[in-house]
């Protein structure tokens, strides 16, 4: 978004207002200057400041009294940012429309909606995000009602990489039409790489929904915003995107393990000062990586391709090189790429796993595996660079929890990034984006944009905070103490901290020693699983510490969890509810209904992937 300023005397505002609409419109985001125009289209559709709007004589009819309720469950916010932007367009369109997040809905509403839009992500290996857990459980259970007359569509956010590829939102649009539901439109699986898609189907969805509900075009009006004259050439903040990024200079990486480690972390910190990008505790930093020359090399030779044959990338003819180094995602295999190489390569070996009963076979031989292994093992004759991208999805953006708080670094961005390396089936492997990271020397550049978490956010100043972030997973944590000392919080602060050991992996000791010693951190418990017979991790230390851990709970602590979803964040919740039920005299059923109401206050969140 360009730079705007608002004119007072063209417009029927005040120096006041102007200048404070002129300061909002420079701070939105993409996604939230939609919805807001979209927002003020439909209000004055309907209605003028203090009077009902009288309808002019040939006017299309009014929109439907039933309105589109949008549900959203999102882990990191994707899903809530598309059901923002779709009833924005629904507002423009005359629709009444509105976005509700998942945990905030009544289940038992469901049966008096008439028109309905879910719009859910899937997390792990097929479970709902948080946010949907409840609503999920409740229309696939006993007390499901009839949703007889209830129009709907899903719209389902994953990744192909994972065996469950937007599995929560197949459910829900399997079970809504199991319930009479009637599906206005298709539902469509979003892959990582969703824009262009997710605005056709918002089209369609409006089209239809509209047919169903009525609704007009929301009247134009003049608006009185000018570029000023002179102003930056620069994009404002909220034009770095996926689609947009800021080219940042790499300042400082070094490694935060000690000699003789297993692990190799590096401290990455990157240049932001002209940027504008704003950020707070909670939030990612998207990288938008590069695959490897020697990895996009031994790919062109094993399709037998020559580097600068021409092909059709992403943004018009560029050579194979090109669009495989920059454009496409090359290593990581998943079932829909397998299935359109398979279509190529007629190998009846190759079929045979794609079968349905195969899922197990499958499964074992694409862990450790990139593409070119497929390659290898089912080459296909005559098959050109230009018919290979065509199977390939575009390289996908890289999050990365940002380990610095806005107010204490405003000109810097913080990473906490673990290099992934290891050797499988033969060949040496690595990550596309943790290397391509790790490996960069100080004065490179990259492109990069922030992503948005709603769902892992610091509460008020004077509330107490439990952080639990093994690994990694430590680097919001950093953040959070950063912004809560520069703010000078009152809270009280708790944090569990776990690596493989002490001497090698304790990750920004000098920060948090710091931080204790000045009071900031109240309480750091640490689990150093290698520096004793016994393995010794987070959620060991989390139960030791059980009736203190409640105490701060009853205290209104907030809790955050960070890192491996896999197996830490499973061990940690059940180390919470065994807590809670222990400590607050419940059985398993009500421990889990109390950490559920966390979770609703807001008090319960976790960034884990």
């Amino acid at each position: 978004m360009n730079a705007v300023t608002i004119d007072e005397h063209s417009s029927p505002l005040n120096a006041q207002q102007a200048a404070q609409l002129t300061s909002l419109i420079q701070s939105l985001s993409p996604a939230q200057a939609t919805w807001i125009s979209g927002y003020l289209a439909g209000l004055n559709a309907t209605a003028t400041v203090g009077e009902v709007a009288q309808p002019q004589p040939g006017a299309p009819a009014a929109a439907s009294a039933e309105p589109l309720t949008v549900l959203y469950g999102s882990q990191t916010g994707n899903a809530e940012d598309i059901a923002e932007q779709l009833v924005a367009r629904a507002e423009a369109a005359g629709l009444s429309a509105q976005a509700i997040d998942m945990l905030d809905y009544k289940p038992r509403d469901l049966k008096k909606e008439k028109n309905l839009v879910i719009c859910v992500s899937t997390h792990g290996e097929g479970d709902p995000p948080d946010n949907a857990e409840e609503l999920h459980e409740f229309v696939h259970g006993k007390k499901a009602p009839k949703l007889a007359g209830v129009n709907f569509s899903v719209l389902a956010f994953g990744d192909s990489s994972y065996e469950h590829f937007c599995q929560t939102g197949r459910d829900f649009d399997v079970q809504l039409e199991k319930l009479g539901a009637t599906r206005v439109v298709d539902r469509m699986d979003l892959d990582v790489d969703f824009d262009e898609a997710a605005e056709a189907w918002i089209g369609d969805v409006l089209a239809r929904f509209k047919e169903e509900m009525g609704g007009a075009e929301a009247p134009g009006g003049h608006t009185n915003v000018t570029v000023m004259p002179g102003a930056s050439e620069q994009p404002a903040a909220s034009q770095w995107s996926r689609k947009n990024p800021y080219s940042a200079e790499l300042l400082t990486n070094v490694v935060l393990n000690g000699r003789g480690s297993d692990k190799e972390v590096h401290h990455i910190e990157l240049d932001t000062e002209d940027s504008g990008l704003v950020w707070e505790p909670g939030d990612s930093l998207g990288v938008i990586p590069s695959n490897g020359p020697q990895v996009v090399a031994e790919l062109i030779g094993a399709l037998g391709a020559n580097a600068e044959d021409e092909v059709t990338g992403l943004d018009g003819e560029v050579t194979l090189e090109h669009a495989l180094t920059h454009q496409y995602e090359i290593t990581t295999l998943t079932r829909p790429f397998i299935e359109k190489y398979a279509e190529r390569a007629a190998n009846d070996e190759l079929n045979a796993l794609l079968a349905e009963e195969a899922r197990a076979q499958l499964a074992e031989y694409m862990d450790g595996r990139f593409i070119i292994d497929l390659v290898e093992d089912y080459p296909v004759a005559g098959m050109t660079g230009a018919d290979f991208v065509r199977l390939l999805r575009k390289l996908p953006p890289r999050l990365y929890s940002i380990a610095s708080s806005h107010a204490a670094n405003p000109d810097e961005i913080h990473l906490t990034v673990a290099a992934v390396r290891y050797r499988a089936h033969g060949r040496e492997r690595h990550g596309v984006a943790s290397v391509h990271l790790a490996d960069r020397s100080e004065d490179a550049r990259l492109p990069i944009y922030i992503d948005h978490n709603k769902n892992f956010k610091l509460p008020a100043d004077d509330a107490p905070i439990i952080m639990i972030g093994p690994g990694t997973g430590i680097a919001p944590f950093r953040a959070f103490m950063e912004e809560r000392e520069e703010r000078g919080a009152t809270g009280k602060n708790w944090v569990f901290f776990g690596a493989q050991h002490f001497r090698t992996d304790f990750y920004y000791q000098t920060d948090w020693l710091r931080w204790r010693d000045d009071g900031v951190l109240t309480r750091m418990d640490v689990a150093f699983s290698r520096d004793q017979a016994e393995k010794i991790y987070v959620q060991h230390k989390l139960r030791a510490a059980g009736a203190e851990v409640f105490d701060w709970i009853e205290s209104g602590a907030t809790v955050y969890v960070c890192g491996d979803a896999n197996a830490m964040a499973a061990d940690v919740h059940d180390a919470l509810i065994d807590i809670i039920a222990e400590n607050a005299n419940l059985d398993a059923e009500g421990a889990v209904g109390y950490l559920k109401t966390l979770q609703k206050e807001k008090r319960y969140q976790r960034d884990v992937y």
